[in-house]
């Protein structure tokens, strides 16, 4: 691991007026992949706190002790805020997607407030950290969040050695602190539980810590989210698109901007992607506005959803057709993006996530439904990868997770929460923030949540007020459990004044 670089806590003051646009990389943002944040801009730093990369030397396999083989790990680190030397280290996780820098979301707020570095891991096999010159199934065993967890732990371990070389001391241990959103706020809890001794606290923001297999709550939650005008007007143009498809699929995949997807239940489920984002980012207005619209006009509604789906859900949010085509996803050739493999490699041997049709009231199209997961799996992996989500709530807990000082917090219009932690505990506080707009990741990013404004400003929060109750909560959580971490006599340096 390459020296830490020099940190002065003189350049605290100057660097509290940068002000940096908050993002990450970005082809898509999708229910179905669930964090690749949308980056305007591509390689503009200014969207991040720093997109500087160094590289660690990782174990490929953390269970075997015959496997000694070894892969490069592209990680971060951010330390114009860090009090040296005895100031907390929080460790920001990566997930399904490129790493691409740390955004300034709010966690860049909290790494001022108390005096904190931040360090972040690319997960295995995205991004440039990758194991294998190909992404063929059977290079992909190694990828679980099972080995992503020991990554973290390894890699936090040698980190704090490396800061204790840097500040000529030795068996110190500076408190650390986990973050993540969605599937790293899941990463973020189980790490919690698996190594206790490792962290003092962690941030499960929209943790989806409940493996599902047949995940009908997700598309009720849209139609919730939506209202009942909107959701009447998305489930009638649900049934006019089945329709023409039925007629012409030609015509009206072409009418989408989406005639590569051969497979109906692959345009289907583009389509109800493209409907369950407005909710999930905090842009319910974006899509419920003129829907609703042209059905008092007497419009048409596939073609008013149609305008939507390409104006907004591709060209402005940045969603990908070929996301949704499984010849894309059976590429395994690492040239260009390859999230959309790796996660749903994730998705059918871990998680499932399947989010089916329900069997009445639905807003997605019944053609997304189990049979459609389950071929898709066959399809891109080869027979007998499926998705055991029993193993995976047994050995994690599920949303009966057994853990302490992790603090879950969810938006109450995010079709995701149903697959987080709801209800608290004394050890572990569950906090829903609700509000118009509030979805995936709120706390963090503020409103909307894609793309993420600067230092997760809630300003354009229909209710800002509750995304600060909950954020004063989360500071308060830190603070106390921060605190228990450090020995006791010593000054906790996240409380002293800045210089």
């Amino acid at each position: 691991m390459r020296k830490l670089r020099e940190s002065s806590p003189f350049l605290i003051a100057s660097l509290v007026f940068l002000l940096l646009l908050c993002s990450s990389h970005g082809a898509l943002i999708s229910s179905r992949i669930l964090e690749q944040i949308l980056v305007f801009g591509n390689n503009r730093t200014a969207n991040y706190l720093t997109t500087e990369p160094y590289w660690f030397n990782q174990t490929l396999d953390h269970f075997s002790p015959y496997d000694h083989r070894k892969f490069s790990q592209r990680y971060y680190e951010f330390l114009d805020n860090f009090r040296s030397p005895d100031g907390p280290i929080f460790l920001k996780i990566c997930g399904e997607s490129e790493c691409r820098g740390i955004a300034n979301d709010y966690l860049s707020v909290l790494a001022k407030k108390f005096g904190a570095a931040v360090v972040s891991l690319e997960h295995r096999y995205y991004g440039k950290s990758t194991p294998f010159k190909s992404s063929a199934t059977e290079n992909l065993r190694y990828l679980s969040s099972k080995q992503a967890l020991y990554d973290l732990a390894v890699f936090r371990q040698s980190y704090q050695k490396t800061l204790n070389a840097k500040l000529n001391r030795s068996h110190v241990e500076n408190p650390w602190f986990v973050f993540g959103v969605s599937y790293p706020g899941a990463l973020s809890a189980w790490f919690r539980v698996k190594f206790p001794h490792l962290t003092c606290g962690s941030l499960a923001s929209s943790a989806v810590v409940l493996a599902v297999y047949n995940f009908t709550d997700f598309d009720r939650q849209v139609g919730a989210s939506a209202g009942p005008e909107c959701k009447a007007v998305l489930q009638e143009i649900t049934q006019l698109v089945e329709q023409r498809l039925e007629s012409d699929a030609k015509e009206v995949k072409l009418l989408f901007g989406a005639s590569q997807l051969k497979n109906d239940g692959d345009f289907m489920y583009f389509l109800a992607d493209a409907a369950a984002i407005a909710f999930q980012y905090g842009n319910p207005d974006i899509l419920c506005g003129p829907v609703t619209k042209a059905k008092k006009a007497g419009e048409d509604l596939v073609e008013a959803y149609a305008k939507y789906v390409k104006e907004y859900y591709v060209n402005s949010f940045g969603a990908g057709v070929e996301t949704y085509d499984q010849n894309h996803l059976k590429n395994t050739s690492l040239d260009g993006d390859t999230a959309d493999r790796l996660w749903w490699f994730q998705v059918c041997t871990e998680v499932a996530y399947f989010q089916v049709a329900p069997s009445n009231d639905s807003v997605r199209s019944s053609k997304v439904d189990t049979r459609y997961h389950l071929d898709l799996c066959k399809n891109v992996f080869g027979k007998g990868v499926y998705p055991d989500v029993d193993a995976t709530n047994i050995y994690y807990g599920g949303t009966n997770i057994a853990g302490s000082k992790i603090v879950f917090t969810n938006g109450s219009q995010d079709p995701w929460r149903h697959a987080s932690k709801q209800t608290s505990s004394p050890e572990m506080p569950s906090y829903i923030i609700s509000c118009h707009n509030c979805g995936h990741g709120t706390d963090l990013r503020g409103c909307p949540q894609s793309p993420l404004v600067l230092e997760g400003n809630a300003r354009n929060c229909a209710s800002p007020n509750a995304v600060q109750k909950v954020r004063q909560q989360i500071i308060e959580s830190i603070d106390s459990w921060l605190s228990q971490c450090q020995p006791s006599g010593l000054p906790h340096p996240w409380k002293m004044p800045c210089v």
